[in-house]
């Protein structure tokens, strides 16, 4: 008998769209978006509501993305109505980060929301080790087991690399200290005859400010495809990832199976993905960030840095251990 399984996002991105495929391709599944449940659409909760009762009324299971009011209320209802239910944490519901007004628990409620989640729900599945260690800061009781993000294998016959330096983000405020973009930035200064590029959608007016203090060799892309996305990895010699925090890096990773030699701080589950392939430098650290960078431009460790995305981090190896979980609940 093929498992049901209710897909509960509250947003589409790429990550929890592939899981959402590589759980089609095994078992019968229908989805719930919570991407609109708030108070700018009060008349579209209802809806929402009622789509996610019908919908562990029909499950076997509910698989949740991240911890908040959709998981909350999937796995309420999952355990009055005697279904499974499996949620996966690790990035911004399980931190807390006064110091750059950063994570969920900032908020008190959101306390609750996690603690209940967590003792509630029959499987937490986590995205890396840290976002596993810093649920159990609050609530050391439950039992996470980590499935890292896996990439598609891509063998590229031909990589152009050139003295090109690369990251990339959503261009918006929060993120000029989160993902170092404003340390990414001021390193170019130090660095004034090679290019930087910062690829990403500009959401507010942070890009003025960028542009304000960039040096003429920062280029700005705006929204690209990602088409035009992966042309950038086949091309730049680094990938620069000088986060406060980072849940996975799922970019970096991306950048790192392109041969991108990664210059990163050791923050979040950022080491945990590159391990010994890359530079670290000290958070907000320009002139460390462009001596790091310097060296990395003249290293020969980008093979190594895909060998280890290829080994490590393949999307094989999240699909089979996904399967084993939801098939053990099952038995």
């Amino acid at each position: 008998m093929v498992i049901k399984i209710l897909f509960v996002r509250p947003f589409k991105s790429s990550f929890i769209q592939k899981d959402l495929e590589l759980l089609q391709k095994h078992y019968e599944v229908k989805v719930v978006d919570f991407e609109e449940f708030n108070l700018n659409h009060l008349t579209k909760i209802p809806k929402i509501i009622i789509e996610t009762v019908l919908g562990i009324i029909w499950a076997d299971v509910s698989f949740s993305w991240f911890c908040d009011y959709h998981s909350y209320l999937a796995v309420k209802l999952s355990k009055f109505l005697k279904k499974k239910s499996v949620v996966i944490i690790g990035g911004y519901d399980v931190l807390q980060m006064p110091e750059i007004g950063y994570g969920a628990l900032l908020n008190p409620k959101f306390h609750r929301i996690l603690n209940y989640v967590l003792k509630n729900a029959d499987e937490i599945l986590s995205f890396s080790q840290d976002g596993a260690e810093n649920a159990h800061k609050y609530f050391s009781g439950s039992k996470i087991e980590v499935i890292y993000l896996g990439l598609e294998q891509i063998n590229y016959k031909k990589l152009n690399k050139e003295n090109l330096v690369i990251t990339t983000a959503y261009v918006k405020e929060s993120n000029l200290k989160r993902k170092g973009l404003e340390t990414f930035v001021r390193t170019a200064e130090y660095l004034p005859n090679t290019n930087f590029v910062l690829i990403g959608p500009h959401i507010d007016d942070s890009i003025e400010y960028l542009k304000s203090i960039a040096h003429s060799n920062v280029k700005f892309t705006g929204f690209i495809s990602d088409e035009e996305l992966f042309d950038y990895y086949k091309k730049a010699k680094v990938y620069v990832q000088v986060s406060a925090h980072e849940g996975f890096g799922l970019a970096m990773a991306e950048a790192m199976s392109c041969e991108c030699i990664p210059v990163v701080t050791d923050r979040g589950a950022i080491k945990e993905v590159v391990g010994p392939t890359g530079l670290y430098v000290e958070y907000e650290n320009p002139k460390e960030t462009a001596n790091a960078i310097k060296k990395a431009l003249k290293s020969d460790k980008g093979k190594t840095a895909k060998m280890r995305i290829e080994n490590l981090f393949k999307i094989k190896n999240r699909e089979e251990l996904l399967i084993k979980h939801l098939t053990d609940l099952k038995k």
